[in-house]
């Protein structure tokens, strides 16, 4: 927070409203989320340009005021969030607000929760395959990995519109593969 102190004050505002419900406050990933037996229901961050609710679960939100949008396209399925850019934003849209929260209460206690979808199709990009064939160390280090790591480190590099993005990726998760870690292992 201490990068946007602009947004103190809505974000405070926000929080202020997050704790008349029945959500239990904690902090993760450097945020304030907002939990209802222990799941993840709301989150409340500000950025650069606008202070943000983040819905978990918001792709479930009836939305009938057509303020959510999805966190990132193509990427995100389940997550929703709601900017505001000022206090005084925050306070019109503030009955509002309480709505969207009760409603993301009661999805989550009527157990509406996004399950990801089970893609098994995947390939090793060419990139990636020709590394793994030039580094008979750094393929006995992949094939140990679990398919599931394996797939993360394809998609990261595959997903890398330009071929400079992916060769930087490629030798950014080199040491990672050679450690036996999956992508996001140290966030776990």
């Amino acid at each position: 927070m201490t990068k946007h102190e602009h947004f103190r004050e809505a974000l405070d505002h926000l929080k202020s409203l997050l704790k008349e419900t029945e959500m239990e406050p904690s902090i993760k990933w450097g945020m304030d989320v907002y939990t209802v037996n222990g799941q993840n229901v709301v989150g409340a961050i500000a950025f650069k340009n606008h202070v943000s609710l983040w819905f978990y679960n918001g792709v479930f939100l009836s939305d009938p005021k057509k303020v959510l949008s999805n966190a990132q396209d193509g990427k995100t399925k389940a997550m929703r969030h709601w900017q505001f850019t000022s206090l005084e934003e925050i306070k019109a849209f503030q009955k509002d607000i309480k709505a969207y929260l009760h409603e993301a209460i009661s999805n989550e206690k009527s157990g509406k929760r996004w399950q990801p979808e089970k893609d098994q199709s995947w390939e090793i990009p060419e990139l990636l395959k020709n590394a793994l064939e030039l580094d008979p160390d750094l393929k006995a280090n992949f094939e140990e990995l679990s398919p599931y790591k394996q797939k993360e480190y394809a998609l990261h590099i595959q997903e890398a519109k330009q071929e400079k993005t992916k060769v930087a990726r490629l030798e950014k998760i080199r040491p990672m593969i050679m450690q036996g870690m999956g992508l996001n292992d140290r966030y776990k």
